[in-house]
C-alpha cells in the first residue's frame, strides 16, 4: 500500500464494486485534495488497476496528484474479506457492488421493460442484499472502525441489515437523485435562482425514481419542504406544476449516463465524512432507517436535519408508507422481508418468479433464484 499520505489526517477511501458507478465516483474523488486517497477492491485485480490507473492520469492532467492502490476481495469469502480489511484498514468503504445493476432491465425492448417496471424496485432486493450482508459480515469480523457507504439499493438493505446490528453507515443516490431538479423547479416558480432555495425532501426510492418519469407521485407518500431566501415556501409550491417540469423543461438522461449524477450524490456524502464537514445533504438509510431522508453529514455518517414541523417517526412512516409502492410491504424485526402481492404479481407473470417472504439468511438463493429466471426472460428478447 502506498502510505505517501498516512499519517495526514485525510481518510483512505476504499472503493468495492468497480462497474460504471463506482468509476465515477473515483473520478470525482481523485478531482479534489480531500478524497484523493483511494483504494480499489474486487475480484479483477487487473482490470481494476488499469481503471485506476486511467482515473489517476486523468487527474495528473488537470494538476492533481492523488494515490489509487489496489486489493484482492472477493464478497463471498467472509473470511478472506476480513484478513483483508484488517490489513488495509480503510477509513471509509463505498459499496457499489449488486449481483444486478438496476439498469440491466433497461436494455429490454421498451414496452416489455415498462411492463416489468410496473414491479417496481421492491422485488429485486436479494439482488442487492446479499453482497452487502456479506460485506457487512465482514467489517465486523475484521475489528475495524471504517464506516460503509452504500449504494446497493439502500433503501431497503439498510434497515433489513439494521435489524441483526449490520446496517451501513448511510446510503446514496435515490432520494438524494431528484433533489436537484426539484431545487430548480421550485426556483422557477418562486422566482428565485437555485442557489437561493433550499429543499428538505423525505421520500423513499420509490418516489425519485417514479416523479422524473411520469411527472407526478403515483402511490408515493412524500414530505416536502422548501425555503427561498432563508424563508418559508413551501405553502407558495403547488406540486403538480413543481413535478411537472421533471417530465418538460427539466427532463434529464436517464440509464447508464445518468448514473453520473448518482455519483455526484455519493462523492457529496463522502467528501463530508471525509471532511467532517456537517454539509446538507439528501441520502437513503442513514443509521438504518428505511427511505431516505434531509441530513447533515459529518465524519460517522448522516444525522437527520428534518425541517420544522416534522418529527423522526413521522418521516419513519412516510418512507415505510412510500416502501410499500416500491413492493416491500414491511420488514420484521427479525429481518424477514414481506412483499407487497402486487408488485410481485407482475414478476410471477413475466418471470414466474414468486417470494412472498424472505429471511435475510436465504437473500442468496432467491438471488440465484432470480438470476435464472432473469436470465431465461430476456434471453426472449436477444
Amino acid at each position: 500500500m502506498n502510505s505517501s499520505d498516512e499519517g495526514s489526517g485525510k481518510p483512505l477511501i476504499m472503493l468495492l464494486g468497480m462497474g460504471d458507478l463506482s468509476s465515477k465516483v473515483l473520478t470525482m474523488l481523485l478531482s479534489d485534495p480531500a478524497t484523493n486517497r483511494v483504494v480499489l477492491a474486487g475480484r479483477d485485480t487487473e482490470t481494476i488497476r488499469r481503471r485506476g490507473n486511467l482515473a489517476l492520469f486523468t487527474a495528473t492532467n488537470l494538476g492533481l496528484h492523488g494515490t489509487v492502490d489496489t486489493v484482492h476481495i472477493d464478497l463471498r469469502d467472509v473470511d478472506a474479506t476480513a484478513e483483508t480489511l484488517a490489513r488495509v484498514r480503510p477509513d471509509i468503504i463505498f459499496m457499489g457492488g449488486s449481483l444486478q445493476s438496476w439498469r440491466v432491465i433497461t436494455a429490454l425492448p421498451k414496452e416489455t421493460f415498462e411492463e416489468l417496471d410496473e414491479a417496481q424496485f421492491g422485488p429485486w432486493l436479494p439482488m442487492h442484499l446479499t453482497l452487502t450482508h456479506l460485506l457487512m459480515q465482514a467489517v465486523r469480523a475484521s475489528a475495524i472502525d471504517a464506516e460503509v457507504v452504500n449504494a446497493a439499493f439502500p433503501d431497503a438493505v439498510g434497515p433489513v441489515l439494521a435489524t441483526v446490528g449490520l446496517a451501513p453507515t448511510i446510503g446514496v443516490g435515490n432520494v438524494a437523485n431528484i433533489v436537484p431538479a426539484l431545487t430548480w423547479s421550485a426556483a422557477h416558480l418562486l422566482d428565485a435562482h437555485p442557489s437561493q432555495v433550499q429543499v428538505r425532501l423525505t421520500a423513499q426510492h420509490y418516489f425519485s425514481h417514479y416523479v422524473p418519469r411520469f411527472g407526478h407521485a403515483g402511490k408515493g407518500s412524500y414530505h416536502l419542504a422548501a425555503t427561498v431566501r432563508g424563508r418559508p415556501g413551501t405553502a407558495e409550491l403547488d406540486h403538480s406544476a413543481l413535478f411537472g417540469q421533471l417530465t418538460d423543461r427539466l427532463k434529464r438522461i436517464g440509464g447508464i449516463d445518468g448514473q453520473l449524477l448518482t455519483a455526484s450524490s455519493a462523492v457529496r456524502v463522502l467528501k463530508g465524512m471525509a471532511t467532517d464537514s456537517g454539509v446538507i445533504a439528501h441520502a437513503p438509510a442513514p443509521d438504518g432507517l428505511p427511505g431516505g431522508y434531509p441530513v447533515r453529514v459529518h465524519r460517522g455518517g448522516g444525522t437527520l436535519d428534518l425541517p420544522a414541523g416534522l418529527g423522526r417517526d413521522e418521516a419513519i412512516r412516510i418512507n415505510e408508507e412510500c416502501q410499500r409502492a416500491d413492493g416491500i410491504d414491511r420488514i420484521d424485526d427479525d429481518g424477514t422481508v414481506h412483499f407487497a402481492e402486487p408488485e410481485m404479481a407482475v414478476m410471477k407473470r413475466l418471470l414466474g418468479y414468486e417470494c412472498q417472504s424472505m429471511k435475510l439468511g436465504d437473500a442468496g438463493e432467491w438471488a440465484d433464484e432470480l438470476a435464472l429466471k432473469y436470465a431465461a426472460f430476456a434471453a426472449k428478447y436477444r
